[in-house]
């Protein structure tokens, strides 16, 4: 079956901006399955707009603000 975005819902969003960039924290759950979390990074391009870019590997100073939002949405998990 191929992915289908009307069957896939944002339970919660929550983002963290820095002068680089800007990484969002989500739970999402696919055709009322089972809740997930995804955390998602965009980068500024030169113009100041935010542009999609692989997450790969987080700087301690990336992971400790959006600690507090993985919290919450664990909570939104349950």
């Amino acid at each position: 079956m191929p992915y289908n975005s009307s069957l896939d819902e944002c339970l919660f969003s929550k983002s963290m901006e820095s002068e680089s960039g800007r990484l969002t924290v989500s739970v999402y759950s696919y055709n009322k399955g089972a809740k997930k979390l995804q955390i998602a990074r965009e980068n500024r391009d030169a113009e100041g707009g935010f542009m999609f870019a692989k997450l790969g590997r987080m700087t301690k100073n990336e992971i400790e603000p959006i600690l507090p939002l993985i919290q919450e949405a664990l909570n939104h998990m349950e």
